[in-house]
């Protein structure tokens, strides 16, 4: 059997990985800055979250269903709301972000009894039915999934999304910073103007973290930034720090009913071991404040330099836009300074999306390499 080919791949062959740096099959080290987007949020390997899973492997139960009491899926849980902010919210959890917010869609039909969603251009919710519909990429789309109950609006535009915006609106899905779509931050006012409708025509604001969330922003959730709490959110690619693992944050006012959402995989003894070992490390090492700290070093020295048009984001969620496409400039960036980084569906902007730990010595080094490749041309 041969893998169904739907990845372009790079011309690399990783075999191990630990902190910010990955090594190939033939010995090269790569310094990572880009995480597998946005997943490695702790870095490749670190001991506490190792020490984690191990001893869950070793010492514990590695998987039984959602039929009987887990008890790290409570422990996850009550760490998860401390260092969020968000303990008296409720924790549903599955296996990825299209499945997190497919299941933070269908919650706020249910909650609503109504069917129509707001997305916005640019948007990306993931692949499974109802997220790719709020998705806005027709490619990906295929007959069966209808798009008809989404309305796409204009991003940050408070005017159109007042025209649109009605009483028969379950949800506004939004990502509280755009990531495939190259970096894209809303306003601060027009994130709360959504906030304040939806709470004004029984609507639910579902916030999409699934990868600006979990203290990629310099918060521990990016929609902190903008003063507002959402009724849901939603996060996956660095809540585990490479495990498969998402999550659903709900607010305490919505109920529960047996059998309203399910998964088989979703809260396994393995994922939620990872996920607490993520949340240790980033409490433990201040990893919040540091990603903030980092990501103003890496966008202060960005803007200084020739061809970049502009540079976005907070934190260590980064889109570099340059005044040409990056294609070859992303390439040079592996072959001659062996570092990685990520594209985006803007093709002249490059993403940085490195672990929350980097040190200011790995940042200068992918600094000086954007500097010199950008002098020379």
């Amino acid at each position: 059997m041969k893998l169904f080919e739907v990845f372009p791949l790079l011309d690399i062959t990783l075999v191990k990985g630990q902190g910010s740096y990955v090594w190939d099959d033939k010995g090269v080290e790569y310094l990572d800055f880009y995480g597998g987007h946005a997943v490695i949020s702790i870095g490749h390997n670190h001991p506490t979250w190792v020490k984690r899973l191990k001893y869950q492997m070793e010492e514990g139960i590695s998987f039984f269903s959602n039929s009987v009491h887990l008890p790290i899926q409570t422990e996850l849980a009550e760490k998860l709301g401390e260092v969020s902010g968000y303990g008296d919210y409720k924790l549903f959890l599955v296996n990825s972000g299209a499945e997190a917010n497919e299941n933070a869609i269908k919650l706020a039909s249910f909650i609503t009894g109504r069917k129509k969603v707001i997305a916005f251009d640019g948007a990306f919710h993931g692949r499974t039915s109802a997220a790719v519909a709020a998705t806005d990429n027709k490619k990906i789309k295929a007959p069966v999934n209808p798009d008809d109950f989404v309305t796409f609006l204009p991003f940050d535009d408070i005017e159109a999304f007042d025209k649109a915006f009605d009483e028969e609106v379950a949800a506004v899905i939004l990502e509280p910073i755009q990531g495939v779509h190259g970096i894209y931050e809303p306003s601060k006012d027009f994130v709360q103007h959504i906030a304040t409708q939806c709470k004004e025509k029984g609507a639910l604001f579902i916030a999409d973290e699934v990868q600006c969330g979990f203290g990629r922003a310099g918060k521990f959730f990016a929609h902190q930034w903008m003063d507002v709490k959402p009724d849901i959110i939603t996060t996956a690619k660095g809540t585990g720090n490479g495990f498969p693992i998402g999550s659903v944050i709900i607010h305490p006012e919505i109920k529960a009913w047996y059998g309203m959402l399910g998964t088989t995989f979703g809260g396994n003894p393995l994922a939620c071991a990872a996920s607490l070992a993520v949340l240790e490390v980033i409490d433990e090492e201040n990893l919040l404040d540091h990603a903030l700290q980092m990501g103003n070093y890496l966008i202060d020295a960005f803007k200084t330099m020739s061809h970049v048009v502009e540079v976005r984001g907070k934190g260590l969620m980064i889109g570099i836009e340059l005044d040409f496409p990056i294609k070859d400039f992303r390439l040079k960036l592996i072959s001659d300074y062996k570092i990685l980084t990520g594209n985006s569906s803007n093709t002249n902007t490059i993403r940085l999306l490195p672990a929350l730990n980097i040190t200011k010595e790995q940042a200068d080094r992918v600094i000086n390499a954007f500097g010199q490749l950008l002098s020379a041309i």
